[in-house]
């Protein structure tokens, strides 16, 4: 039998198959790890700038403050360009994950999600929802990084945005968007990082959805209170 098995792999054909294997695997895996890398980047600013936009309601004049330091910041167009990086890096990879997927005919996460429909819309979501996050992001920065508001004026010109019907309800859509891409997203990144099992899954995905949870509503939140003229009062400065 192994004389027949080695005899076998000799074989032209079969040497191009097995090596096509291993290929196919070791590409699976980088799709795997870049998106999974890229992402929990990705997750890392998402908090930081929720973080950052926050006091724009509650603590005006520190959100000014803030927003005048980062725009001063040497190191702002480095950080900006290694967001969009891995931003693209993120959606590139995720499409061809989703592409290599349906062409395996691997529908099994979607099956086992059935009886979740909001996991399953999340899975189902991540494509479009990426593509879509980042046409946003190309809009927002439009809005308020390119020009850059004067300073003193971000909340100003941030409540100016939002108190437009049309404008709130993309940045709500935006918003949704976010938790849904997380609510799938924090569970597959520990999956391609090898660190989720059945101890540890249960743990995992309620962090995962309280993480998607708190980020949706969070940035929700800080829109509508812009909107409706709820934040605190700026103080004029001295």
């Amino acid at each position: 039998m192994d004389a027949v098995s080695g005899a076998l792999f000799s074989i032209p054909w079969a040497q191009h198959r097995s090596r096509s294997t291993v290929a196919t695997g070791m590409g699976a895996t980088t799709l795997r790890l870049g998106t999974a890398g890229a992402g929990l980047l990705l997750v890392l600013f998402l908090l930081v700038h929720l973080a950052g936009v926050l006091p724009a309601v509650l603590a005006p004049e520190r959100f000014e403050a803030y927003a005048a330091g980062l725009h001063r910041a040497a190191w702002l167009p480095l950080v900006e360009l290694a967001l969009l990086a891995a931003a693209l890096l993120h959606l590139g990879l995720g499409l061809a994950k989703v592409i290599a997927n349906r062409r395996a005919g691997n529908s099994a996460s979607l099956s086992s999600r059935r009886g979740q429909p909001l996991a399953a819309l999340a899975a189902r979501s991540q494509a479009i929802g990426g593509v879509g996050l980042l046409l946003f992001l190309a809009v927002h920065l439009g809005q308020l990084r390119w020009p850059r508001p004067p300073q003193g004026a971000e909340r100003a010109a941030l409540e100016a945005v939002l108190r437009q019907p049309a404008m709130l309800a993309l940045y709500l859509a935006a918003a949704a968007a976010v938790g849904l891409h997380l609510l799938h997203g924090s569970e597959a990144a520990h999956r391609s990082l090898g660190l989720l099992d059945a101890g540890n899954g249960p743990r995992i995905r309620l962090a995962g959805r309280l993480l998607a949870l708190v980020v949706a509503i969070g940035f929700a939140a800080v829109s509508v209170a812009l909107a409706l003229g709820l934040g605190l009062p700026l103080q004029p400065g001295p």
